[in-house]
């Protein structure tokens, strides 16, 4: 309680009692399997205290509203409760008086609105856990080869475990994994604490039984874990193959429902223009927050919000779907001279810096008398794609070092097979091999290595008490995570780690490296397969854009003249059809055909570029097919 804001002492000691109802026992045990910082009882009350200021704010307006509703409308409702409800009718609805009507309404809404918050509550917890689950299944196949190649060193299991828990690449196992430690801290017990985690993990199929497994084998001998981490990590990868299938089944799912949910708005925009000229019921006025439209037009603006929204979903999926340590995340330089600097090498500086000139062009384009969505989706343009150019540049180069790296783990091995130190082995692939893109970090960490040879460095790690081995470790350790942070890969984060702990373990360096090339063979043909997969996705993309684009724009060139020909005739003596003459202007509905169009080149290019490389490259495709769009309307007259 000492750490406990003076609000959270108020919710806890107002709410915490319903920590223990039974209610509560499923969200408890979900609890578990989250990471949260903060107690459950303190979670819960938290819930809580937010489920009373929803109260609060669903209680108010509805009473204000229904307390304010014209008479006729309150009549109206009754009658329909009458005639709708069975048997109401022959009882009959008491006449009320509208302070009461109010109260009873603005009760009722305000539970709702309160049981709901407290049931989001819990499926929060829900969705934690099973985020918490999907990482453990994703990285714990790695974390246990790891795990093999320590086990050959002169670790013990707690030293092995701790290793992994330092390690940033395992996401969540590695919390798990540290977990376990700091709870084997409290109980003096590594075997108790894992079997803590096993009890509470939200991977109950994956994480809890190789914890109990782990244990179980590390007190039959070292050679018994040995045997059981290396079946378990081929276990562990055949299962997260069969994951990976499965999820491909799932995209391609998502690939078919996008294409029907993009394609659908355009074609009801479409009918919605044809029944105009028939039903003149669309054109009737309807009062909106932002002002009065018609019933056409709220119904196309409509699907242009909804495409917009199918577009955001479905890139969050794919970006879901998508394997986390087959991403790359890129941060910003802290500085703003460092930022400026790196524009054009780091995405997210240029995510930073290009908002100003892009909100030069907005300037510029609204000055010159553009209408606001074209100078919206024209600046949108001028900052999405040159952020994906650097972007795409910066994957291209990362691309060209994994493929690089691959190579010269490979070459590393082949010396280190011969009997070479690690550092000899480098020195010689440095001078020897063209690795490319690679070649400058290589050499740098040739250079940091030799300066290990003169602290009494050899090929593996001598016994702890030689200060001159000790200090050699720590300038290996150092050269290594050099060597990775320059690289700047996911692939070089999750193999090049490797061999610092186990090196630093003193395990066997032609184990160590023929478990590397193991992996990261594993690995590079891993992100190669996948990429390939992903592509199919991006021509969907771009094919569904490009559809809708042709189809639009065949209407507007050959269909919306005719129906302004035929809506002419209700003033012609010859009709014996009375049209609405206003039901179609060529002129206002090409610009709405123009403004649901543009919101699927969006949405199409969020997809494209989410199932291609993520976020950066999302930008690239939406604001490369918004100028796609801008040009073909533009240059045919009908915006």
């Amino acid at each position: 309680m000492a750490g406990l804001s003076v609000l959270d002492r108020v919710l806890y000691a107002l709410f915490s009692r319903h920590a223990d109802a039974e209610r509560h026992s499923v969200d408890r045990q979900r609890y578990r399997g989250t990471d949260l910082r903060t107690g459950f009882d303190v979670y819960l009350a938290r819930v809580y205290g937010l489920s009373w200021l929803a109260f609060a704010l669903v209680v108010v307006p509805t009473f204000t509203v229904v307390a304010a509703a014209p008479s006729g409308l309150l009549a109206d409702a009754a009658a329909f409760v009458e005639a709708g409800v069975p048997f109401a009718a022959a009882v009959g609805l008491p006449a009320l008086p509208r302070a009461y009507v109010a109260v009873a309404v603005a009760a009722v809404a305000g539970g709702f609105g309160k049981t709901a918050v407290v049931r989001l509550g819990g499926r929060y917890l829900k969705w934690v856990a099973a985020s918490r689950r999907t990482d453990i299944e994703r990285t714990l196949p790695g974390a246990v080869r790891y795990l093999h190649a320590l086990s050959s060193g002169s670790d013990g299991r707690r030293a092995m475990l701790r290793k992994v828990a330092d390690s940033d690449a395992y996401g969540e196992s590695a919390v798990s994994i540290r977990k376990a430690l700091n709870t084997a801290a409290l109980t003096g017990s590594v075997g108790e604490g894992l079997r803590r985690v096993a009890r509470d993990t939200p991977s109950r199929d994956a994480m809890a039984p190789f914890l109990l497994k782990f244990r179980e084998h590390a007190d039959q001998g070292s050679d018994a874990l040995a045997n059981y981490l290396r079946m378990e990590s081929r276990m562990l990868g055949h299962r997260q193959d069969r994951a990976r299938q499965r999820a491909e089944g799932f995209l391609e799912l998502l690939a078919e429902m996008f294409i029907v949910l993009l394609v659908m708005p355009a074609l009801l925009v479409i009918v919605l223009t044809v029944m105009s000229v028939l039903a003149p019921g669309l054109g009737a006025p309807v009062r909106t927050p932002l002002g009065t439209v018609s019933v056409r037009a709220a119904l196309v603006y409509g699907n242009a919000a909804f495409v917009l929204v199918v577009g955001l979903a479905a890139a969050a999926l794919v970006g879901n779907l998508r394997p986390a340590g087959l991403s790359t995340t890129y941060d910003r330089p802290d500085g703003a001279l460092a930022t400026l600097t790196s524009t054009f090498r780091t995405p997210a500086s240029a995510a930073a810096v290009l908002l100003v000139p892009a909100a030069a062009v907005a300037v510029g384009l609204w000055r010159l008398g553009y209408h606001p969505v074209n100078v919206a989706l024209l600046a949108y343009v001028a900052y999405a794609v040159p952020v994906g150019v650097v972007a795409v540049r910066r994957a291209r180069r990362d691309d060209a070092k994994d493929r690089e790296i691959k190579d010269f783990v490979h070459a590393v091995s082949g010396h280190v097979s011969l009997g070479r130190p690690f550092s000899a082995a480098v020195e010689h692939v440095a001078r020897d091999v063209d690795l490319g893109a690679l070649n400058e970090d290589v050499a740098d960490l040739a250079f940091n290595l030799s300066l290990t040879t003169g602290a009494g460095a050899g090929t593996a790690a001598a016994p702890a008490d030689d200060g001159g081995a000790t200090d050699a470790g720590e300038l290996r350790t150092a050269a290594l995570d050099r060597f990775v942070a320059r690289v700047g890969t996911p692939l070089a984060e999750q193999t090049m780690g490797l061999v610092t702990g186990a090196l630093d373990a003193g395990s066997d360096t032609e184990a160590v490296f023929e478990t590397l090339q193991t992996e990261i063979g594993h690995l590079y043909h891993e992100r190669r397969a996948l990429r390939s997969n992903l592509l199919a996705y991006v021509a969907v993309g771009w094919t569904t854009a490009l559809l809708v684009v042709g189809i639009t724009v065949a209407v507007n060139a050959y269909v919306l003249d005719g129906f302004a020909q035929l809506a002419s005739l209700s003033g012609s003596s010859a009709s014996s059809y009375a049209f609405d003459p206003n039901a179609v202007k060529p002129a206002r509905d090409r610009f709405r055909f123009y403004v649901v169009t543009q919101a699927t080149m969006l949405a199409s290019g969020w997809f494209a570029g989410a199932a291609s490389r993520g976020r950066y490259e999302a930008l690239l495709h939406s604001g490369t097919l918004v100028f796609v769009c801008y040009v073909v309307f533009a240059g045919a007259g009908m915006i």
